[in-house]
Formats: structure tokens, C-alpha cells, sequence
């Protein structure tokens, strides 16, 4: 059932409801711009790299595979994984913790939080209704994006309706859309960071989980040190990632499973019904462990995200002291929303390249 039960000029759609919220969603602003919004390394440093847009497009894409093969509806988890990150600030995780401690020192105990932006970017952020906010989504799947990571219970939603209740799972596809983002940028991250040359195979290759992808690729025929070695570790990683998770979450979603998704079904502090097995997940945290030191904060990433962090910091302080500075629009919203809200969710919204530019259009300085 629509959030709304309206079709505005059309009486019937020959779409199920989450194709539809998929539609609305793919032709929506804040997905387009995905594209020139920063995963790890920014935009301009190179074509080949991840955007929060590939990187939805490849979670997507196991998401709707694992959902497949467990016989979950396939166009939900399809919309969820689309949607889960059209909150993300310039600059990755960094300009949202940057936008986080800017509205906590300004006396919003909420701050920023990702997740439920993309919530508010699909429920009031988007305008595509005269008579309401938002795109007119399901609830199945503005839970999803909600509650899509775990744990769900965060200070930002506890004024929510209460339907979206804290205190049980979403469906089996938002959990499978988590699962699916934690083996989209674990791969492609590595990907990346040996294409930019600021990890190696060696620093990778003392890694448990890894050294069973290394046993796959070489059983194919390729060896260490060939040029599509890269392609076939990445695709060897995804693929032991894939299997062990299909393989350990059968029985619970054979447990589950009915012909509509099962949102709100199990008490959160339970445990989640699907996953990887004990030692893949073990071995996953410790190899997210390398990556987190020998990758993210390598020394040409760090100095990029400082600077990303200086951009939205110097945008927040200009717009709060003069207002001006902002579009007509934006002011106008200060009548119903606060005006700290409203410029962290104009800077939000921000592509990396339009946020660099207006810095320096502001300052008269390039980063």
C-alpha cells in the first residue's frame, strides 16, 4: 500500500508497488547526483573510480541476486539498495561527521546521520506532489532505508511515527540490502585502492579471507602478478561473500519467508535471521580492520578528506552568518524548518564539484 493512496491523474499502474517506488526513485534529483558525490576516492582524481552512484548501482545488483536465489521479493530489496545512500554529504562519510558536529555545537542534539536523511530526502527533501512532501513510497520500503544497518535504535529516531518500530528487524530485503552494501564496497574499495596504488596485494595477502580468494584465483589459472589477477580477485572476493551468505541464510529465510515481505517481524534484540557464516563474518571484521588502516587512512585520502571537511565547514559558517548567501528557495524554508536544518540539508544535497565550487565562489580561494 502507497504511503498515499492517490495515482494523480491516473486511475490504474501497470507496476507493482515497488517497482514503482523503484521508478520514482531512479528519476528523483538526489539519485542523479550520486554520480558527483565521493565512496572513498573523490570524483576528479579519476574516471575509473566508485561514486555513491556505482556503488548504489553494485549493491543494487547483488542485493536483487541474493534476494533472487533466497525467493525474496526482488524488487524491494532493488529499491532499497537504490535509495540507501542518496543522504550522503559531499565528501563521504567524512562531510557527514563534519555536518554532524557543526549542528550539535550549534545546539541541535540531533545532528546528521545518513540513514535517516536518505529517510527525510525520500519523505520531504524530494517534491514531486502538490498537496505533500516526498516521493509517495511504501512503507516496506521507507523502512528499509530507515533500518537498512543495525542497529536501528538512534536518538534522531525515536520521535518517528510509530510504525517504524525501533524495537523489531525491517524486512528480510532490508536485511539482505545491508549484507549487500557490506559486500559491494569491501570489494570494490579494494578494487580501487589497488588501482590507485595505496594498498597491495601484499599488504592484502597476510589476510585470512583473502588468502581464500587467492586459492580461488589461482585454481582458475591466474597468478599473483598477472594483469587480471586485480579483476579476478575482486570478482573471486564478491563471489565467496555472495555463496557463504546465500548458503547460511536459507533456513532463516525459508523460516520466514511469506508472499508479501515481512516488515516489523522479529524483536531487534533477537538474532538477525540472515547472514554470513560464523567464521566468513570473523573473518570479514578482521580484514575490514586492514583495510580501515592500510587503506582509509592512507595519507592521500586523509588529505583529501580534510580538505572535503574544511569545504563543508567553511560552507556552514558562511551561510549561518549571512543568509544571502543562500538561494531565494532555501531561505523561504526557514519559515517551517529551522534554519540550521535547512542549510545542513542544502549542503547535503551538494554534489563534491558544486560544493568546492561555491566554497570558492564564497571565499576566492581554491581548496
Amino acid at each position: 500500500m502507497q504511503a498515499n493512496e492517490r495515482f494523480f491523474g491516473f486511475e490504474e499502474d501497470f507496476r507493482d508497488p515497488y517497482a514503482r517506488d523503484r521508478d520514482r526513485v531512479l528519476h528523483c534529483s538526489s539519485f542523479r547526483r550520486l554520480e558527483y558525490k565521493t565512496q572513498v576516492f573523490l570524483n576528479h582524481e579519476g574516471d575509473y573510480f566508485r561514486t555513491r552512484l556505482t556503488h548504489s548501482l553494485e549493491v543494487s545488483q547483488i542485493a536483487r541476486t541474493l534476494s533472487r536465489m533466497l525467493k525474496l521479493n526482488e524488487t524491494l530489496a532493488e529499491v532499497i539498495a537504490l535509495s540507501h545512500d542518496l543522504g550522503h554529504t559531499p565528501f563521504g562519510h567524512v562531510g557527514g561527521d563534519e555536518l554532524d558536529r557543526l549542528l550539535r555545537e550549534d545546539g541541535r542534539p540531533l545532528g546528521f546521520e545518513h540513514n535517516f536523511q536518505s529517510f527525510r530526502v525520500l519523505t520531504k527533501l524530494e517534491k514531486r506532489y502538490k498537496d505533500f512532501d516526498g516521493l509517495n513510497l511504501t512503507f516496506a520500503t521507507l523502512e528499509g532505508v530507515l533500518k537498512h544497518s543495525y542497529p536501528y535504535k538512534k536518538p534522531f529516531l525515536e520521535a518517528l511515527d510509530s510504525r517504524f518500530d525501533l524495537e523489531k528487524h525491517p524486512s528480510l530485503e532490508a536485511m539482505v540490502v545491508d549484507h549487500a552494501d557490506e559486500i559491494a564496497y569491501t570489494s570494490h574499495d579494494i578494487d580501487d585502492g589497488i588501482k590507485y596504488g595505496l594498498i597491495s596485494f601484499d599488504d592484502l595477502l597476510e589476510d585470512k579471507l583473502c588468502l581464500r580468494v587467492d586459492a580461488m584465483v589461482q585454481n582458475e589459472g591466474v597468478q599473483r602478478g598477472e594483469k587480471l589477477y586485480r579483476h579476478r580477485f575482486v570478482a573471486g572476493l564478491i563471489k565467496l561473500l555472495v555463496e557463504d551468505f546465500m548458503e547460511n541464510a536459507k533456513e532463516g529465510a525459508e523460516k520466514f519467508r511469506k508472499d508479501e515481505p515481512i516488515v516489523a517481524f522479529l524483536a531487534a534484540k533477537e538474532k538477525l535471521p540472515v547472514g554470513f557464516s560464523k567464521e566468513t563474518a570473523t573473518e570479514l571484521k578482521i580484514l575490514k580492520k586492514l583495510l580501515l588502516k592500510k587503506l582509509y587512512k592512507h595519507e592521500k585520502i586523509a588529505r583529501k578528506m580534510y580538505a572535503g571537511k574544511q569545504c563543508i565547514k567553511g560552507l556552514y559558517k558562511a551561510f549561518r552568518e549571512d543568509s544571502n548567501l543562500l538561494p531565494m528557495h532555501q531561505q523561504e524554508l526557514f519559515e517551517v524548518r529551522k534554519k540550521e536544518r535547512v542549510i545542513a540539508d542544502y549542503i547535503a544535497a551538494m554534489t563534491d564539484r558544486y560544493a568546492m565550487k561555491t566554497y570558492h565562489e564564497i571565499y576566492g580561494l581554491s581548496l
